[in-house]
């Protein structure tokens, strides 16, 4: 008989995550086992507990979920948690700190619905957060010419440099977005232009919208007003405004839970199973 499968949450933050512990129970585990207020330094008697109390074809049933706000304290996690396995003698784990993972999986699925990425111009706005940089990553590794948007041109430059150490063959511009001359320069060519960036900041306004004649795909991740992309609603998915097909934030959000809850069904196929954006993103293009 099959041991039950535990998802053993991984939560940075000094509560563990409400809506990542639903979304387990939602897609079948049978025990969730929370932890808060994990660092790199004491993960790994987590890890340890969680490798040594199974083993053969029961370490799948076992599974780790990092998750928190702070994505790359998540990140120093995951690091942490690979150097505490111990030859076979380890379980599958899914890092979605922030929901940066699920998030631009579906934002990057919605778009190649309208788009072929391969050899596309994409602007990712506010291109420097955590959801910003995920985004780029994905658009790179589907082929697409990517645009990373930022206030300051030197940050925007040195995420470049990080995604193109994940995606060899990426091609990267980075662009000062802040004026209306750079705001207009960034998305010149552009067909695909995705808002990333903090609640409350319109970064695509309707004058800007108006001058990108080439665009034909706007997805705002912003949920909350002012919105990022302007005449986007919350809830558009697949809307057409005017020339622009539109995505907000909830209309991509159903796709972002359904990849969700398939990467942990995911983790229980194996015990060896690492999902990060790429991994994620390939179970959601599998939907």
């Amino acid at each position: 008989m099959s041991k039950p499968k535990i998802l053993v949450q991984l939560d940075t933050d000094d509560s563990a995550s409400v809506f990542d512990s639903v979304v387990a129970l939602d897609a079948g585990v049978d025990h969730l086992l929370r932890h808060s207020s994990i660092t790199p330094e004491n993960v790994r008697e987590r890890v340890h507990g969680a490798i040594f109390t199974r083993g053969g074809d029961d370490l799948r049933r076992t599974a780790l979920f990092v998750g928190g706000s702070d994505v790359a304290r998540g990140e120093q996690v995951l690091e942490a948690i690979a150097k505490s396995f111990i030859g076979p003698l380890r379980c599958s784990v899914m890092i979605d700190s922030g929901g940066a993972n699920t998030t631009a999986a579906a934002a990057v699925l919605a778009a190649t619905k309208h788009l072929d990425l391969r050899g596309a111009t994409a602007l990712v706005l506010a291109a420097t957060g955590p959801v910003g940089q995920r985004v780029a990553l994905l658009l790179a590794r589907l082929g697409a010419d990517v645009r990373l948007g930022s206030r300051r041109k030197e940050r925007a430059e040195a995420v470049c440099l990080a995604v193109a150490h994940k995606a060899a063959s990426a091609r990267l511009t980075a662009c000062a977005t802040t004026t209306v001359a750079e705001l207009d320069a960034a998305l010149s060519g552009a067909t695909l232009a995705i808002a990333a960036g903090a609640a409350g900041v319109e970064l695509l306004p309707a004058d800007a919208l108006q001058r990108a004649k080439g665009l034909k795909v706007a997805i705002d991740l912003n949920a909350v007003p002012p919105l990022g992309v302007a005449g986007i609603k919350v809830t558009d998915k697949a809307v057409e405004h005017d020339r622009l097909v539109c995505y907000g934030a909830i209309g991509v959000g159903g796709r972002k839970m359904k990849i969700h809850k398939a990467a942990i069904q995911a983790l229980f196929e194996a015990n060896d199973r690492v999902l990060d954006a790429p991994e994620i993103f390939e179970i959601g293009r599998g939907l």
